[in-house]
């Protein structure tokens, strides 16, 4: 018997092990400072959970018939923006810009502006887009 749950699910599940990680580096951030350790860390959970949203989101507009022009992160956000499975494709863009540069620097200061930027902007768009694809599990 062939499974009959979609591809994005299976992803979704590595997705949320990936983002509830990140979200506990967050978590023991706003309780102390980190390490240095931690925060290259921190920075790391960010890069694969960035990784694993936007292929969950691109085998979920897939799901839905929706194909973006290229196998691209950007072209995914771009399709999902537009047929409205995330609301703000900024943030998202915004995100990819600050995964890119943080696979190929190694400066502290660097890692300090972008942990600020996961602590304000992209951690909450991690979990929106969390809660809106448990939502579609738990409601089909």
């Amino acid at each position: 018997m062939a499974d009959a749950k979609p591809r994005w699910v299976y992803r979704f599940d590595n997705y949320k092990r990936g983002f509830i990680i990140l979200r506990q580096a967050i978590e023991l951030m706003e309780e102390r400072s980190l390490t240095e350790l931690e925060k290259i860390g921190a920075v790391q959970c960010f890069e694969f959970s960035w990784e694993l949203a936007w292929k969950t989101l691109k085998d979920y507009l897939e799901s839905l018939g929706l194909y973006p022009e290229t196998a691209s992160p950007a072209s995914t956000i771009k399709t999902a923006f537009e047929s409205g499975v995330i609301p703000d494709g900024e943030v998202w863009m915004e995100a990819l810009d600050t995964r890119n540069r943080m696979a190929h620097t190694y400066d502290m200061r660097a890692f300090e502006e972008a942990i600020k930027q996961i602590r304000t902007r992209y951690l909450g768009m991690f979990d929106a887009f969390y809660m809106y694809l448990l939502e579609k599990i738990v409601n089909g």
